[in-house]
């Protein structure tokens, strides 16, 4: 056994093979059930002519489908790639193209694009409809790919160097294929120590699966995002049952967590979190098995956090810190958040280090503002990209090997490191710097916000201003006024936007993330001509 993650698994299956291993909906699959149904669609797999190293896309809603179809790449070596459902067919054609993908797994939903996108991809000539009869020429029907194949294993030793890639969208340009090595994200996402002690054979994730108690967990973000396919890995190490919504509803999400018993369940981020608390606040939900609500791949704002906290009394709440490069960082401390500062302590399992550009350490409490670097088991490389791997993935003049993180953070004398933002979003106005998520998460604490994105815009005497484009919460109409009262008692004057563009709907990018390059169309298109006053200038 290595530590990769299909072995990892067959070897669950053989151990706690009557635990249920994933629900969702009305279907329920046991760890052994779960197997012999990945092995058959990895043997559809082989039979197709998908070969070892080559690439699998997986564009489908939550479900069983979808984990098999995880499972089955690994099995037999290949690379599982996600796609996006949110994609058009021009990021579509993009995505398949740039992900070199021979086969996909893809819902009837989305039948229309597949068959505008799939001709025009040559490399990609297998695919699976999921979900009934599809439209798509030559697709062959989920059910009929599993029909006749075998539910026993047979496939190839595998190692911990196979490759995986979670493409990862960004707040401009087309996604791009983060990669890892299996051992390395095992470690990365924190395989390497569920059940608190350090993991050094695989058995011992196996030991520690069977010695855990049932426990349920549920992943509320989509199978698509390297989070949630990361959380259902670590649920699994634990032994755990993975529970999980088709598609993201509050009032469904609430529902499944009071009827399958819900201990902990991973979010992302305010998108979520706000209209979970609002479904909250209505009650009529028993969500007293909930002992852990976790929000990773976006930071809770503190407004949010705390109407959370206030509805969930008795359940923890943690902000994880990290991203698809990364794997997991560390966790928000008590109190800190965004808008007040955000803060963690590193701990000695993670290698961390705030870096300045010659590449060395920081010194605590000197002020000097550098770059959240973090070292060990890391992704290695973007996917045919070797500038931006260049740009990212260095290394330090004592030959130590860091991956880059683009978050400008400070170290504090204590050794608590104090985060900013992304370093590639910093907005400089008259020689000040603003980072946007700080003036995004005050923003959101105003109860006539439901959404805002920050972003810098042209201006002749400061060089950028700040602009805010905001989206209002329902029934409410929110004005410059009011909005820049509630800032300028919680921000430097400096920080506070001079533009504000009120707007229906904000539009994020397929995979969540802030749309920088239209907040700034919009915001630029929104501004005044007229002289701003003195007391926006202070």
């Amino acid at each position: 056994m290595e530590f990769n993650h299909a072995d990892l698994f067959e070897g669950l299956a053989d151990a706690i093979g009557e635990r249920v291993a994933v629900v969702c909906g009305d279907r329920r699959l046991t760890f052994a059930e779960l197997d012999a149904h990945a092995n058959r669609l990895a043997h559809h797999l082989l039979d197709a002519g998908v070969t070892a190293g080559q690439h699998v896309g997986i564009q489908l809603y939550n479900g069983v489908e979808y984990v098999a179809g995880l499972l089955a790449a690994l099995k037999i070596r290949a690379v599982p790639i996600n796609v996006n459902y949110r994609y058009v067919e021009a990021e579509l054609a993009y995505l398949y193209d740039d992900s070199d993908i021979v086969a996909l797994l893809y819902d009837v939903e989305f039948d229309d694009r597949v068959a505008a996108v799939a001709p025009g991809c040559p490399a990609l000539r297998h695919l699976i409809a999921v979900g009934g009869e599809s439209a798509v020429a030559g697709a062959v029907p989920y059910e009929e790919a599993l029909a006749g194949q075998p539910e026993t294993r047979g496939f190839e030793p595998r190692s911990g160097q196979e490759v995986y890639i979670i493409y990862t969208g960004g707040t401009t340009g087309m996604p791009k294929g983060v990669m890892w090595r299996t051992e390395d994200l095992f470690m990365g996402f924190g395989g390497g120590n569920v059940g608190g002690e350090p993991h050094t054979r695989p058995e011992q994730v196996i030991e520690t699966a069977r010695a855990n108690g049932p426990l349920i967990m549920m992943a509320v973000a989509p199978l698509m995002h390297g989070a949630a396919q990361m959380g259902t890995f670590v649920g699994w190490w634990m032994g755990a049952t993975m529970v999980y919504v088709r598609r993201f509803d509050p009032v469904e999400v609430l529902r499944v967590i009071e009827r399958e018993r819900v201990f902990t369940a991973t979010i992302t981020g305010d998108a979520m979190a706000r209209p979970l608390a609002d479904e909250i606040a209505k009650g009529g939900h028993d969500l007293s098995s909930l002992f852990v609500l976790s929000s990773t791949g976006a930071i809770l704002s503190g407004t949010v956090r705390d109407r959370l906290q206030s509805l969930l009394p008795n359940t923890m709440i943690i902000d994880s810190f990290g991203s698809t490069e990364s794997g997991y960082t560390a966790s928000a401390l008590p109190g800190s958040s965004p808008e007040s500062g955000l803060k963690y302590q590193p701990t000695p399992a993670v290698r961390l280090a705030v870096l300045n550009e010659k590449l060395r350490p920081v010194a605590p409490g000197s002020g000097e503002i550098g770059t959240i670097a973090k070292s060990g088991h890391i992704a290695y490389a973007y996917y045919k990209d070797p500038d931006k791997t260049a740009r990212t993935f260095v290394t330090d003049p004592d030959g130590v090997h860091w991956l880059l993180t683009g978050d400008l953070a400070q170290v504090e004398e204590d050794g608590t490191i104090t985060v900013f933002g992304r370093g590639s979003q910093c907005i400089n106005t008259g020689g000040e710097k603003v980072f946007p998520e700080e003036v995004e998460a005050v923003l959101k604490g105003h109860p006539s916000v439901f959404d805002a994105v920050v972003t810098g815009i042209p201006d002749a005497r400061w060089g950028s201003r700040v602009a805010a484009v905001v989206q209002p919460t329902p029934g409410t109409t929110p004005t410059q006024a009011d909005l820049d009262a509630h800032c300028r008692s919680r921000l430097s004057g400096y920080k506070v936007p001079r533009t504000y563009a009120f707007v229906d709907e904000l539009v994020r990018s397929p995979s969540g993330k802030a749309d920088y390059r239209w907040a700034a169309q919009t915001a630029q298109a929104a501004r005044h001509d007229q002289p701003t006053s003195q007391a926006a200038e202070t």
